[in-house]
């Protein structure tokens, strides 16, 4: 069980003493004179721009293990180095930061990114190079299983591709599942941004949703950049719709909401994880009563996460861990425990070859860790499909309800 010594840590962390330089040159000696090894793991999300809220966050948290692991010499010989990138939530930077953590001999795991359309641009790249990936955030079930997911042909497509987040043909079905049977709404008008999540997570809400019994009364795309919906929102109100179910992400959703209250219609939005940030609440003065569902539940409620909310805390980052800050620790330590499995399996020396050492052992990665039992099924996909249902309470998202949804 992976339960450390984090309290023990906090005061070093608080106090900066901890850093992040290696204790000797970044080769790939593993010397008896105390020199250790350097190993980057390379981080990348939006630290700039609409999204950076969540990127932050995952930054931090990627951060908070990488310490916590050389505070413990948790790898023996082994120091470990954080790269973090920001990619701007742009497919095009993501392709360009790939080839930066590619081109560092040193980087042999990458903790990232927070948009599946990212992720379609650096999958193929990390594949060519044998460099494993976790992202904390991707859901688009496309990424692990091609399009033929939707048909029952699921084939693995990128071998270096790893999530510590569930996909969204289980979060689409949680969604139907809690907006049909809990909530008892009937009648749903949806929309998506167009992007590779945004419009994933609408199909598979619309596919559960129907199945259920659930009525699709109109549906509707939208550019993510905009902020002016009254067009759309006018359209809703012809359709007698019950709630508003949106795929996309929070910079668009907390103006379209609020924008469908002033017209006049007292319904709720639903969005995916996508939305589920403290900024939605913020941005929309009228939040009130929305929906989101999230992976897992609420690090705030796991008594594995204890250590996890008071190390972050003490750490002192100005940014909170938000939504992916726990599956981002669990990610960056799947990366972190593939490595000591391949050190333990090289007689207690970092392999010439580290990036296959460590992707041959990804396969055999388990451990607990922040959000519950980390291990990757034969996709690459958690095997933890637990997921949380929340409602804005006074300007804050609240739980609701929590379970593993049925699919199919």
């Amino acid at each position: 069980m992976r339960q450390r010594s984090i309290i023990a840590i906090t005061a070093a962390l608080a106090a900066g003493s901890l850093t992040l330089t290696a204790c000797g040159s970044r080769d790939d000696s593993n010397s008896s004179n105390g020199d250790k090894t350097t190993v980057v793991i390379g981080v990348d999300a939006p630290l700039t721009g609409d999204l950076s809220a969540l990127g932050l966050g995952i930054q931090n948290s990627a951060d908070l293990a990488v310490k916590t692991a050389n505070k413990e010499e948790y790898v023996d010989g082994i120091e470990f180095k954080l790269e973090p990138l920001d990619d701007q939530a742009q497919p095009s930077v993501g392709q360009q930061n790939a080839q930066k953590f590619i081109s560092d001999k040193d980087v042999l795991g990458v903790v990232g990114p927070l948009n599946s359309s990212v992720s379609q641009q650096m999958q193929k790249p990390f594949n060519d190079a044998g460099l494993t990936q976790v992202s904390p955030a991707n859901t688009g079930t496309e990424l692990t299983q091609g399009d033929g997911w939707k048909t029952g042909n699921s084939v693995r497509q990128f071998d270096t591709f790893f999530r510590t987040a569930t996909t969204d043909e289980i979060q689409g079905a949680f969604a139907a599942e809690y907006l049909y049977s809990k909530a008892g709404i009937k009648k749903v008008y949806l929309i998506d941004d167009q992007k590779t999540y945004g419009a994933g997570l609408a199909a598979s809400f619309k596919t559960n949703y129907t199945k259920l019994g659930g009525q699709i009364v109109g549906t509707d795309h939208i550019n993510p950049d905009d902020r002016d919906f009254n067009a759309v929102v006018a359209k809703i109100k012809k359709t007698g719709a019950q709630a508003l179910y949106y795929g996309g992400e929070y910079p668009a959703a907390a103006p379209l909401s609020q924008q469908l209250k002033d017209s006049g219609q007292n319904i709720p939005l639903m969005g995916g994880d996508g939305i589920y940030s403290g900024e939605f609440p913020k941005l929309n003065k009228k939040a009130e009563g929305d929906l989101a569902t999230s992976v897992g539940k609420p690090v705030e409620q796991l008594p594995s996460a204890k250590e996890f909310i008071a190390n972050y805390k003490n750490a002192g980052y100005k940014d909170a861990y938000e939504a992916y800050g726990g599956l981002t620790y669990d990610a960056t330590w799947a990366i972190i425990e593939a490595v000591k499995l391949a050190v333990e399996g090289n007689d207690g020396k970092l392999p010439s070859d580290g990036r296959k050492a460590v992707l041959d052992a990804m396969s055999k990665v388990k451990f607990d860790g922040v959000t519950g039992t980390i291990s990757f099924d034969e996709f690459g996909d958690t095997t933890n499909t637990l997921m949380t249902a929340y409602k804005v309470k006074s300007n804050a998202w609240t739980p609701e309800y929590s379970a593993s949804p049925t699919v199919g």
